[in-house]
């Protein structure tokens, strides 16, 4: 399936310069986003994980129905604040800052391969910080899922050795 038939490219949005790549019209096609969805829990089956890692807010969206189909668990990343039991952080770098990343000291078993989805890989800061979450727990990052990736802003050099699919590339 094409998927970037689903997605709506917006120029100038969330501010001047930025090519936006919408991914609500590929959710609003229930079989389009079923085929995507079914296209992860496949690479998750073969990578044979024991859970789902997603970023929020988006890696919401994509991982827990990846979770539900293979039933096993979701673990949210989140920012800092916002998960209510004890938590492990990360800082990491924003185009004008830096921000922080939580994760339950408890979502991760030491020795469990996990898969980290979200929807989509840019400059790769997000999943970098959620790979460093899932090591510090003694976790087993057994791939990255995406949607999207935006091949230009070189993502996947942030991701070090671990293995990537993504659906779509711009």
């Amino acid at each position: 399936m094409d998927y970037k038939e689903h997605i709506a490219i917006v120029q100038d949005w969330p501010k001047e310069g930025i090519t936006f790549k919408d991914i609500t019209p590929l959710m609003d096609n229930g079989p389009a986003f079923k085929a995507a969805v079914d296209e992860i829990v496949e690479y998750a089956k073969e990578k044979e994980v024991d859970i789902i890692v997603g970023p929020e807010a988006r890696g919401f969206i994509v991982g827990c129905p990846v979770s539900y189909a293979l039933e096993i668990g979701f673990a949210p990343v989140r920012k800092e604040g916002k998960l209510p039991r004890e938590t492990i952080k990360v800082d990491y770098g924003l185009e004008y800052g830096k921000d922080v990343l939580t994760l339950h000291k408890d979502a991760i078993k030491p020795g469990q391969r996990v898969l980290i989805v979200d929807d989509l890989l840019a400059t790769g800061g997000t999943i970098e910080a959620t790979i460093d979450l899932v090591e510090q727990l003694g976790g087993e990052v057994a791939g990255c899922a995406f949607l999207i990736e935006l091949t230009y802003l070189d993502g996947r050099k942030k991701l070090g050795d671990n293995d990537v699919l993504t659906l779509m590339q711009y």
